[in-house]
């Protein structure tokens, strides 16, 4: 009995490691743009999946209601981590990092969504989700920043880079519990994770030809 309990416990591990990274998967700006605008919005722009770039291609309410559900998809899949508690599979004091594995796995598949050929988004709005399962208060703190950012720059690229190397410095300045260097560590994994999925955009910010998003455009040839 005690070796079909271990078997069937990894069974549900894996079956929701496997369901996180499929939440993650959900090619959200693809389906959107092919459902109600009849375009593929990976032909387009950046030719990247994600809110950004559905915002500029198909506009601001596209690309809001992408990034909603982006961030939803990672709030979703760091969330299963309670099903494992509430049916006694694991202690209270590792739900954190049921949450984190299961968070992350999403964040991995909206980058390489296997539900549209691995060709994803950058992971910052799923990243977003996982932040506010965590740590409602510090994620709300940082999209704050990120949106200051984007005004005083109009750079979504950048502002996506110092909100989320905020997340784990801010850690600092409250008091420790015992879930925080986890959070912590995913922390810089996810900005280390956010260099490398904005790398040609790095690349194009210090060259000074990375393009500008304008919550408010200023006339039509604005994101575009």
């Amino acid at each position: 009995m005690e070796a079909q309990f271990i078997i069937l416990r990894i069974l549900l591990y894996l079956g929701l490691s496997i369901l996180a990274y499929l939440i993650g998967s959900i090619p959200t700006a693809v389906w959107y743009g092919k459902a109600f605008h009849n375009m593929d919005v990976r032909e387009f722009g950046s030719k990247n999946a994600g809110a950004t770039n559905t915002f500029r291609v198909l506009g601001s309410k596209a690309g809001t209601i992408v990034f909603l559900i982006d961030v939803f998809k990672g709030w979703t899949a760091t969330t299963l981590a309670n099903i494992l508690y509430l049916d006694d599979v694991i202690w209270d004091y590792h739900v954190a990092e049921f949450k984190i594995l299961f968070g992350t796995l999403a964040v991995v598949g909206h980058i390489y969504p296997i539900l549209s050929g691995f060709r994803g988004g950058k992971g910052v709005a799923t990243s977003l989700g996982l932040g506010l399962c965590m740590s409602p208060a510090l994620a709300l703190v940082c999209l704050l920043l990120f949106f200051v950012i984007l005004i005083l720059s109009n750079y979504v690229s950048l502002g996506s880079i110092i909100a989320t190397l905020a997340f784990p410095l801010l850690m600092f300045t409250r008091e420790f519990k015992p879930d925080d260097s986890l959070l912590i560590g995913f922390g810089f994994f996810a900005f280390a994770l956010v260099l490398y999925t904005h790398r040609k955009n790095i690349n194009r910010l210090l060259n000074g030809t990375e393009n500008k998003i304008y919550l408010i455009p200023r006339n039509e040839k604005d994101n575009q």
